[in-house]
């Protein structure tokens, strides 16, 4: 079980990167976030060990597990993905808007408007 997390954490992360590369799909490089929080959680956990809840009287650190990371990481996971709803939502406002995600013509019709306003308010 352990080797699927490692691999769907490598897995979010070149995913990330390339997105981070390729402008045209940067909606998609919050995975590199998602990969990075999984690797976390999976190196995190050891064997054996169980919540820290006392059962039984056993009071010894070295059965349980220390629970700030994992609320951390989990912390990131719920902002990461947070994000990437606001992200895609922002997108799919772009494209009704504009008809197109390409960069270059964005810029180009977000100028164009611009100076349409401009040319209207003088």
């Amino acid at each position: 079980m352990r080797i699927l997390n490692v691999a769907a954490g490598v897995l979010l992360i070149a995913a990330g990167i390339y997105c981070l590369c390729n402008q045209d799909v940067a909606v998609l490089s919050a995975g590199l976030l998602l990969g990075v929080f999984l690797l976390l959680a999976d190196r995190g956990y050891i064997t054996g060990r169980t919540v820290p809840i006392i059962v039984d009287g056993v009071t010894s650190m070295e059965h349980y597990v220390n629970p700030i990371p994992a609320g951390l990481v989990l912390t990131g996971i719920v902002v990461s993905v947070s994000v990437s709803a606001v992200m895609l939502s922002l997108t799919v406002r772009i494209y009704q808007t504009y008809r197109t995600l390409d960069m270059d013509k964005l810029y180009m019709m977000m100028s164009h408007k611009e100076r349409q306003k401009e040319d209207g308010e003088q």
